[in-house]
């Protein structure tokens, strides 16, 4: 747990160093503990876990975001669904972590408080497999703070993770994705 604690810091790390870099004068939203969470439905089970220590970074200033999350932060109903997770199908030891990498198209005042409809297009890295992706959702500026909501879908064959024959019928080849950022601006140091 100690280790996944310190490459979650290193990732953060890497990422703000990253987005810092390409345009030191916007001003940077960020949390450690965004929330990400997934849902699979078929007639014979349903399968959802949640993952609240979601890093992400956004540039008020380009609109570029970044958000990575560790696969083993993840939590399941019960530890067998965790562990075949992490083991049989994100492979964790070879695919530690999923990546988004993009760009909202949209510019917003984030001095002016309200609810914006947001795209962003970007990288979707999942099993090892980086996709081109826009993904649809919604910005609400509340007095500094910002909080993005996005839902999409993940089809499993479109990164390459496998379902074995056996419980292939419990498991959706799509996957709903649900993500809810609240944002805080990083402070100068």
């Amino acid at each position: 747990m100690a280790t996944d604690t310190k490459l979650f810091r290193l990732t953060l790390l890497l990422m703000a160093s990253q987005l810092l870099a390409i345009c030191a004068n916007g001003q940077i939203y960020m949390t450690k503990a965004g929330q990400t969470s997934f849902f699979s439905e078929t007639p014979l089970e349903n399968i959802s876990a949640v993952n609240r220590q979601v890093a992400v970074l956004l540039n008020s200033a380009n609109g570029e975001i970044a958000v990575r999350m560790q696969h083993r932060a993840f939590h399941f109903p019960n530890k067998l669904m965790q562990e075949h997770y992490n083991e049989n199908y994100m492979e964790t030891e070879k695919y530690p972590a999923a990546s988004f990498t993009g760009k909202l198209t949209e510019h917003i005042d984030y001095n002016k408080d309200g609810i914006y409809t947001v795209t962003a297009e970007g990288i979707l890295d999942l099993h090892g497999v980086k996709q081109k992706r826009t993904l649809k959702g919604e910005l609400i500026i509340d007095h500094g703070q910002c909080t993005l909501n996005c839902e999409f879908e993940v089809k499993l064959s479109d990164h390459n993770i496998q379902v074995p024959s056996l419980v292939i019928t419990k498991i959706a080849e799509s996957i709903s994705v649900k993500n809810k950022f609240v944002l805080t601006l990083k402070k100068s140091a």
